[in-house]
């Protein structure tokens, strides 16, 4: 299983830093959208994935086109998350993205469960329905990103402090 997610890690340490650049140059709103629309396309590819699909096939696409969304993903979405309040805060920003970030990983974790006890088609059905809601997450999380963070040059509205 770790060798089949390999591509993962490997991709995502590569390509993060110049997603990182382009991120820099281009603003973070738009690279996060298409790194969460990549992901979301690469969970629609793992849904093809059956007892009978070779890896070369059906799980490394997959996980490669994962693995290009999260690069473009992760870095902007670091950078949105700190350019969003003033530097006396920073360190608290990063601290909740990076507690939210393992909390989502201890909820997949958590809820994985009933996908690895199950076999035959039933664990098909259950990887099916997970790389769906997968995709489904993604894509309210694109529409967030479009919505939330403001067009590089332009600022969001401040809150009114006493």
């Amino acid at each position: 299983a770790g060798a089949a997610l390999l591509p993962l890690p490997l991709v995502i340490a590569v390509a993060s830093p110049a997603a990182g650049a382009l991120a820099a140059k281009v603003g973070s709103r738009w690279m996060l959208i298409t790194g969460l629309v990549i992901v979301a396309a690469g969970f629609l590819l793992a849904v093809r994935i059956g007892s009978d699909t070779s890896y070369w096939l059906g799980v490394f696409p997959a996980m490669v086109v994962i693995a290009l969304g999260m690069a473009g993903a992760v870095a902007p979405l670091t950078t949105a998350v700190l350019m969003s309040v003033d530097s006396h805060h920073t360190g608290a920003a990063s601290g909740l993205n990076s507690a939210v970030a393992r909390t989502g990983g201890l909820v997949a974790t958590a809820l994985i469960g009933p996908v690895i006890a199950s076999s035959g088609y039933a664990l098909l059905s259950a990887f099916d329905v997970a790389a769906a809601i997968g995709a489904v997450i993604c894509s309210v999380a694109a529409a967030s990103a479009a919505t939330l963070i403001a067009p590089a040059g332009k600022t969001q509205p401040s809150v009114q402090r006493r």
